[in-house]
């Protein structure tokens, strides 16, 4: 299949590095690497499986290769690329653009042995940052608002310059934890609050994710056994752990993507808390943060081993709270293994 890609993940994936400016063309038994001169050291140095080219002009060359190559058919993603872009090597030749979504996280969806522990290693990377973090936020994080224990995590989760963000953290207190994508606000951290900490970062490139909420007393941590002081909100984060526990014990390969979901739903619609779970139960991880599989009640995807997404229910009552508990799992010998 002839193809070319534009997206940095999805062209790390092909040949073991990218850069922010850079086509690939897979075309026929070729591989092509275009990037400008900047980039010319790094890309000789550790492209694998392709050719080089340096041209300031990538679309004019991507043009030319694919004329040389005489090819009639090439697929792409179109998510991948501006309109402006793929006019500029569509509209200068004769050849049969053929849309395939999600073309890269299709090819990448099982993740081969090394992938899976190099994900592994972001995993535990990102457990003992949360572990640091706990430390942090016990030490200095109470009467600080979101905005500085925001940063802080940053730094920490980053172990200040050594690992880059899966994304930016999601800190939250209280009734701000109710937004599933909640940013700061002025609201400061005291003893007693509910505090929601979503987080992660990248090893080698690769991603990981984990979600904690506590019950913010001198001394916590970022663990799934959590006491609060009132009861709705204990009803609210046991049924989350409950929903969380049962998914990760029951998930099998074989089973369709929604009935892992059912997993979680069930239980939290069966505790009268169905109308405040708002999102999806998960979704892949790898070089992005967000790609196959998608753990939702509408997909058909088939689990199999090698796959890695997350278990993340949640319960989100407007105005007073949110709760989110999240692993990350793999898919081996049937089971999901949490990383």
């Amino acid at each position: 299949m002839n193809y070319m890609l534009k997206d940095e993940n999805a062209i790390y994936y092909e040949c073991g590095y990218s850069c922010d400016n850079a086509l690939y063309l897979s075309l026929g038994s070729e591989a092509y690497f275009i990037t400008d001169s900047r980039y010319t050291i790094d890309a000789q140095e550790h492209i694998k499986g392709a050719r080089v080219v340096i041209d300031a002009d990538l679309y004019g060359q991507a043009v030319r290769l694919l004329k040389k190559a005489r090819v009639k058919k090439v697929h792409f993603d179109p998510k991948e690329w501006s309109v402006a872009g793929f006019e500029k090597i569509s509209s200068q030749t004769k050849i049969r653009f053929k849309q395939v979504m999600d073309l890269s996280h299709k090819k990448r969806i099982i993740k081969s042995d090394e992938e899976l522990k190099i994900i592994a290693k972001a995993a535990k990377l990102g457990a003992k940052a949360f572990k640091t973090l706990a430390k942090e936020f016990n030490t200095n994080g109470f009467s600080e608002n979101e905005f500085t224990l925001t940063h802080r995590a940053k730094a920490i989760l980053g172990d200040f310059g050594k690992y880059d963000l899966s994304f930016d953290p999601i800190v939250a207190i209280n009734a701000n934890a109710a937004k599933p994508h909640a940013t700061p606000t002025r609201r400061k951290l005291k003893k007693g609050d509910l505090l929601l900490v979503d987080a992660g970062l990248k090893y080698k490139r690769y991603c990981s994710d984990r979600t904690r909420t506590v019950f913010a007393e001198k001394g916590f941590a970022f663990k799934t056994g959590q006491i609060f002081g009132k009861k709705k909100i204990q009803k609210a984060y046991d049924t989350v752990l409950k929903a969380h526990d049962n998914a990760i014990a029951k998930a099998r390969s074989g089973m369709r993507a929604k009935t892992v979901d059912a997993l979680t739903r069930d239980i939290i619609e069966k505790a009268g808390f169905g109308k405040y779970y708002v999102h999806s139960t998960g979704h892949g991880v790898g070089l992005d943060i967000h790609e196959m599989p998608y753990i939702s009640k509408k997909s058909d995807t088939v689990i199999e081993d090698g796959m890695v997404y997350t278990i993340e229910p949640g319960i989100y009552i407007p105005g007073k709270f949110g709760i989110r508990i999240e692993d990350m799992v793999a898919m081996v010998d049937g089971r999901a293994q949490v990383l």
